[in-house]
């Protein structure tokens, strides 16, 4: 009976359902956001009350940063076997429960327990959120996947001034458990409708524009193939180099005396610095499905290869114009717009080479490579206090961007089409596909 249900061919799905699923999945991304980009809202008020640091506070970051990266490949696989229904709504417990925790933190190794507890929750939800959007989508994988990353993107964005004034009125321990609380449960009710298309919902596309695989691999295969650590490698390289980039804003705008100069664009008059990190939330929200929508179109290198290179003139021109306030926040802008794309274009194309039964897995195992670019932003200060100035960071990252764009055309673009050919020529069980 069991082996009956599990080879049934259903009917496909509705578009209707197939977008349904894409915007729970959202939903979720949206609700952990704030575990990310809301942290730095509360790092001074702890500091104030209990006099631990901003240094030693932080660890809870990079402990949740490593937590939410590291794991996912684990939380993939147990979300491909037993569905995002399941694994989403327990994770939004972990959720609510890191920052209840966080809330009545008395104690260092407290405040990093929940770090800890909320990165495992996050890392559920992103792996499952950007995986389900990938597994309904084979004909737009570029764009719903930008669409789920852009959720975590830019999710705080409505929330951001909520949190900052209940800190103020109540405290940031009141932030931090109704907060976690309204979170937690939100995703533990959404996760509940999510569910991986069966069989036969979902048809691979007649003509798409992007070269599909037609067989899934293993993550155990997945990992033998030079191609995929060319691309852990351009997404390390990327993903580091636009963070050092990103780091060092408010810094330069104080060295160039631009940081509180007055900006006006299209009618919104700010402080230079203000400006550059006020577009921060929106650009690095729209570059997401923006270039994954043009990946569907023109092709995951041919897009890679523009949003590097553009990222890296960008991170350049930055540095040589950054005395102008309006050039400040203009090239701020396109640093920001050209970088996030990652998010969107890395899980399309790992899913295109590797299928769809695996896809959660597989781009776990990518995801690792924020984690890993994460571990390589504090040689930027190194870098800094080797040299005496932070230029060299500035021409390291646009370097990585650049060569990263020339790796897209030049060096994954053949062995993308390499490894995909071996996959068709050869039977799925033959050895020779697996060290393709």
């Amino acid at each position: 009976m069991s082996t009956q249900r599990a080879t049934t061919i259903r009917p496909p799905a509705s578009d209707a359902t197939r977008w349904a699923q894409l915007v729970f999945g959202i939903i979720c991304m949206v609700m952990i956001a704030n575990l990310q980009y809301g942290w730095t809202l509360f790092v001074g008020p702890i500091d104030q009350k209990h006099q631990w640091g901003r240094a030693a506070i932080q660890i809870a970051f990079t402990i949740f940063v490593l937590t939410e990266t590291w794991l996912v490949p684990i939380e993939g696989y147990l979300i491909d076997r037993f569905g995002p229904r399941v694994m989403l709504s327990a994770s939004g417990a972990l959720v609510a429960m890191a920052w209840i925790i966080n809330s009545v933190a008395d104690s260092l190794f407290l405040l990093y327990v929940g770090a800890a507890i909320g990165g495992i929750g996050a890392g559920v939800i992103y792996g499952g959120a950007v995986g389900n959007a990938l597994k309904w989508f084979p004909d737009r994988r570029g764009l719903t996947a930008g669409l789920t990353a852009a959720g975590f993107g830019a999710g705080s964005a409505l929330t951001v001034v909520p949190i900052a004034n209940m800190i103020q009125s109540s405290g940031y321990e009141a932030a931090f458990f109704w907060f976690g609380l309204g979170q937690g449960l939100v995703v533990m009710a959404v996760g509940l409708l999510l569910r991986a298309p069966e069989p036969g919902e979902v048809a691979a596309p007649a003509a798409p524009a992007v070269q599909q695989t037609r067989r899934d691999y293993t993550p155990a295969e997945a990992i033998r193939t030079p191609v995929f650590w060319v691309m852990y490698a351009m997404f390390v390289m990327v993903g580091a180099g636009g963070l050092m980039a990103v780091a060092q804003l408010a810094p330069i705008a104080t060295d160039f005396n631009v940081a509180k100069v007055p900006v006006t664009l299209l009618g919104l008059t700010l402080p230079a610095l203000t400006f550059a990190l006020t577009i921060d939330r929106v650009l690095n929200g729209v570059c997401r499905p923006f270039f994954g929508w043009v990946s569907d179109r023109i092709g995951r290198e041919q897009t890679m290869f523009i949003a590097f290179f553009v990222e890296g003139v960008g991170i350049y021109a930055l540095l040589l114009l950054a005395g102008n306030p309006v050039a400040f926040v203009i090239l701020s802008g396109v640093v920001f717009f050209a970088w996030g794309e990652i998010y969107s274009l890395f899980p399309a194309t790992c899913t295109d080479i590797y299928g769809r039964k695996f896809a959660t897995t597989n781009y776990g195992m990518m995801y690792t490579a924020k984690g890993t670019a994460a571990l390589l932003v504090p040689l930027a200060n190194v870098l800094t206090n080797a040299t005496g100035s932070w230029h060299a960071v500035f021409y390291v990252a646009a370097l990585l961007n650049i060569v990263a764009a020339v790796m897209a055309i030049g060096v994954l673009k053949p062995m993308r089409v390499r490894t995909m050919a071996q996959a068709v020529a050869v039977p799925a069980s033959s050895p020779a596909v697996q060290r393709a």
